[in-house]
Order: structure tokens, then sequence, then C-alpha cells
């Protein structure tokens, strides 16, 4: 199938070569067939910028289903329908070429559906969320909100729990999809002009060059515990089990690309690791006895995490950083979550050193202020 976007005044017209819209988009072409990517990749590689973004389900699997791959250059949009290609090779040098800015809302997951179906990441990126946040809008605004921000545009957000799988799309659908790229270019020009007068172009290429590394998208699966929340209230000998517990299910959601929840919930790795039963057919548990051998009697993990409780003093501490941070915020007129979260902040004062608050932009901005008030 091969759709085709032109403008059109007071009608939309549909089949199934050719649908119409009334918002001036300009052509949108539905790439479908392996032979069709040279030409597309032609059509990029020279381009000064170009906007991405990608639909995916995850619902049912560990790992992202990528369905839909959409760009826009050179006031075009192709739809690139990712479940027919045997591969996205072709476009990956010039979605990787230095000199072409990828201009991306809330990157990290698109990068990360792409990279996990080519192992590249695309690079280098803007991403209009991270820039929206640096000139003082909320971290986390969304890309609708944004456009409405910047250009006054209503972009329309009805297929935001599609199943993106499906084929063929419906004209909404693909509307939609053609939408989330449309307005790109012209928001990361107005962020970028922004930035410039604010002095603050460093700040979101420091954050945009962060989505480049690799290890985002293939982590490490012996850190899996780090999103147990409240392991830290375990005793040393149950929290040991419920780290072995934790990278035991992330080995084997990955093995069979499924949610990791499917496999074991948190709520049941804290009962295992504390003596339940684990909730799992004879052979699964038999192979989590066996992971488990060795850590059962451990009683040597003292390692401090995230989710630890303060004691008063440490209270007393995170205080007064959280009010540094929200004066210095203040001043620069941007969200407290952009200098500092509140999360780092505990960690800073429970005597973590590995904060972003310490690196970089933030490190002249905030970081030295809260290592002088640590003392």
């Amino acid at each position: 199938m091969h759709c085709h976007v032109a403008a059109a005044s007071n009608s939309v017209i549909i089949d199934l070569k050719l649908y119409t819209r009334i918002n001036h988009m300009p052509d949108a072409i539905w790439i479908d067939r392996d032979d069709e990517l040279p030409a597309l990749a032609r059509a990029l590689e020279l381009q000064p910028w170009i906007g991405v973004d990608t639909e995916f389900l995850r619902e049912r699997t560990f790992f992202p289903k990528l369905c839909l791959l959409q760009i826009a250059a050179a006031a075009t949009i192709w739809c690139v329908d990712t479940l027919a290609l045997s591969s996205l090779d072709p476009l990956m040098p010039a979605l990787t070429a230095a000199a072409s800015r990828k201009i991306i809302h809330a990157a990290r997951q698109d990068l990360e559906a792409v990279y996990l179906s080519t192992k590249r990441v695309v690079t280098p990126v803007f991403d209009t969320q991270i820039a929206a946040g640096c000139i003082g809008l909320k971290p986390q605004v969304g890309y609708a909100e944004l456009v409405k921000t910047l250009l006054d545009v209503t972009v329309p957000k009805g297929q935001t729990r599609t199943d993106w799988s499906k084929r063929p799309l419906t004209r909404d659908q693909l509307d939609y999809a053609a939408d989330d790229v449309l307005y790109l270019g012209e928001a990361a020009d107005l962020l970028g002009k922004r930035l410039r007068e604010l002095g603050r172009e460093h700040w979101a290429a420091e954050d945009c060059l962060s989505l480049e590394d690799r290890e985002l998208y293939e982590p490490d699966p012996a850190q899996a515990w780090v999103r147990l929340r409240g392991i830290a209230q375990l005793a040393p000998a149950a929290r040991a089990r419920a780290k072995a517990i934790a990278v035991w299910r992330e080995k084997l959601a990955r093995t069979r690309d499924l949610p990791r929840a499917w496999i074991l919930a948190d709520a049941a790795i804290f009962a295992v690791a504390e003596g339940g039963t684990p909730p799992l057919n004879d052979a699964l548990a038999a192979n989590l006895l066996t992971a488990l051998q060795g850590v059962a009697d451990d009683v040597s993990d003292q390692s401090p995490v995230l989710d630890a409780r303060p004691t008063p003093e440490q209270k007393a501490v995170i205080e007064r950083l959280n009010k540094i941070v929200d004066a210095r915020a203040a001043e620069l007129n941007v969200s407290a979550e952009i200098l500092a979260p509140r999360g780092e902040i505990k960690a800073l004062a429970m005597g973590t050193s590995d904060s972003h608050a310490l690196n970089g932009w933030r490190r002249e901005e905030i970081g030295t202020r809260l290592l002088e008030a640590i003392g």
C-alpha cells in the first residue's frame, strides 16, 4: 500500500493509494518495500535536519516491537512500515550522519526501538523535550502540548493507545503518525533560538549527547535489581536474594521476550527473597532455586541503595539541599527537576557521589553549591 498525503482546503478523500487532509500537510510517502529504501536514503543524506518518530508495542514483550518509523525532511514526510521490511540498514548512514541533526521528541524510547532493530544509535540527536525543559517549560512536556505552546497548533492525540502492528493502518492512524514529525523542525528552530538567547545551548547539547550511549539500550542484567523499589528495607540476606532473583528474572524475560512482571512480579520477588514459595511452575521454580544457590546465606550485602531510609541527620541535609536547588531553579526559571531530581538530592545527602548534578553544566549551575552545603 502507498499512502500519499497532499494539501486540501475543505475535503477529505481516501482510497488505497491516496488520502488528502485539511491541514496543508506536505506529501507523506508510505514505504513498505526494501527496494524503496535506497531512494529514501539518498533523499535524506544531504539534509541539515531530519525529524524522527516511531510507533512501537511492548505491552506483551520485553523488547519494543518497532511497527512504524516516521521521518520528516525537506518538506516531506515518510512513513516507513518496519514490519514489512527486512532491514532498516540502508537508512542508517543517513540516520547517523554527523552533519544532519536528528530532531526527536522524548527521544529515549524511540532511540531504543531503532537501536534494538539495527544495533545502531541514531545520532546526533536534538531532543525537543530536553530543550523545552532547558528553557523553562515543564521537564516532561508532551509533544502536543509543546506544539500548542510554541506554534499554537492543536495536534489530535486520539491514537495514543492504538495497535500499530495491525495492517492496514487507518486514515486516522496515518494522520496521527505524520503529525508526530510534521512540526518537529519548526519547534526545534524556536527552541534553538530561545536556548541561544539564554546562553543554554550547551545545556541541551550535553543532555542530548547522553542519549547516544549504547549502554542505555543494552543495560547490564546484573544491575536489574536497581529498579526494585523498597529493596533497601530488606535485611542483608534477603536483599542479596532479591538481587539474585531480579537478575534471574531479567535474563529470562530477555530470553523469552516477555514483560518482567509476566515472569515474576516485584512483590513476588520480595516474598521469595524472604522465604516464600515462588509462584512459578515446577521447571521455573527449580531454575530459580539453582540461581539462588550460593546467595541464600549471604549477609555481606551492606551496600547503600537509593531507596534506603535516611537518618534524621541526613533528612536535615536533604531539606537544606532541596532548598538550595529550589532557589537556584527559581533564579534560572526552570524546574528544580532539571537541575537535580529529588532522588539525586537524597542520594547525595546519603553519601553517593555519582550524581548528574555534579557533572557537566549542572556542576557550574548547582553542583558546586550542593557540595559546599554538604561540607
